[in-house]
Order: C-alpha cells, then structure tokens, then sequence
C-alpha cells in the first residue's frame, strides 16, 4: 500500500476475498493445502481470461491478468521442474501399478497429494496419460 503499487494491492485484496469467501461458506479455517487450492484456482481462472481476451483482441484487459498471474505466484511454492515431474510421474505409475489410460484416476490421486501447488496438474494429466496409452 505504501509503495501505491495499485495492481498487486487489488490482486491481493481478491485474494484475501477469495479465502475469506471460502472459510465463511464452508465455516471452516483454511490450512496452508487450502489456501493453495485458492490461489491455484485463482491462477487458472486469470489463464482462463487471458485466452478469452487474446482471442477477443484485448490485449490491454490480457496484460491486466497476467499481472494478476504473476503477483499470486509469487505466493505459490516454487515449481518443479520438468524432469522432477516426469520421476514423480513413473514412482506414481509403478506405485499404483497402473497399466493403461483406465488406470488415469488412481494415478492422478496419488500425485495430486504430493505436487499440489508445485505443479500444473493440467500438464501432469497430460504427461500421465501420454504415458499410459504408450
């Protein structure tokens, strides 16, 4: 607020919104797993948007959400990286015993516990299911 950065001060305002929205709705007291679950869905809504508005040609109301983006990652723990997510993909596979795409589900279960909030679990679904079907 005293640095009168305008854009993350109303960035962080919707996200204390968001939280404060869920813990009266559900009556609860968000965890530091739930939280994240905020923020990442907070993420992929601004992805959302900006897909919408690059194909609408806004590209003033685009750069808006990619702020937004970039201010709610910084709260988000680091990601990993490509290969960590690929290890984690084939210790799920072989832990699980999976053996085709029918298997998907109990495969994602397993990861989502252990990369949430440190990976898009859209490319994660993506990766598992490009390993199950080959």
């Amino acid at each position: 607020m005293r640095a009168r950065e305008a854009a993350r001060l109303s960035t962080i305002r919707l996200l204390l919104a968001a939280i404060k929205q869920r813990e009266v709705d559900e009556r609860i007291e968000l965890d530091d797993a739930q939280v994240l679950s905020v923020i990442e869905k907070m993420i992929k809504q601004r992805r959302e948007s900006i897909a919408q508005y690059e194909k609408a040609a806004r590209k003033d109301l685009a750069d808006v959400e990619k702020a937004e983006i970039e201010v709610l990652s910084g709260y988000m723990p680091a990601q990993m990286s490509e290969a960590d997510i690929q290890e984690a993909v084939q210790a799920a596979i072989a832990e699980t015993g999976a053996s085709g795409v029918k298997d998907m589900g109990k495969v994602m279960a397993a990861l989502k516990a252990k990369l949430a909030g440190k990976a898009d679990m859209g490319r994660v679904s993506a990766l598992v299911k490009s390993k199950l079907s080959g």
